[in-house]
């Protein structure tokens, strides 16, 4: 039986046999502005930082 001529690592055998696959990012709808957005992230909406339904910062902008 054929032997391979290099032994293998771990991480590339182990990278072989893995089976993760892509999973939907939660998505969730915001109860004081209506806005749907990324679980536990902040989210700007009309210029405004927002955070677990509250306003954070005023007159935020994206750098």
């Amino acid at each position: 039986m054929p032997h391979p001529k290099r032994k293998i690592s771990k991480t590339r055998r182990d990278k072989r046999r893995t089976h993760y696959k892509i999973t939907a990012v939660p998505l969730t709808t915001c109860q004081e502005t209506g806005e749907v957005h990324v679980m536990h992230r902040a989210y700007v909406v009309d210029g405004n930082l927002y955070y677990n339904g509250k306003l954070m910062i005023e007159g935020y902008e994206k750098v």
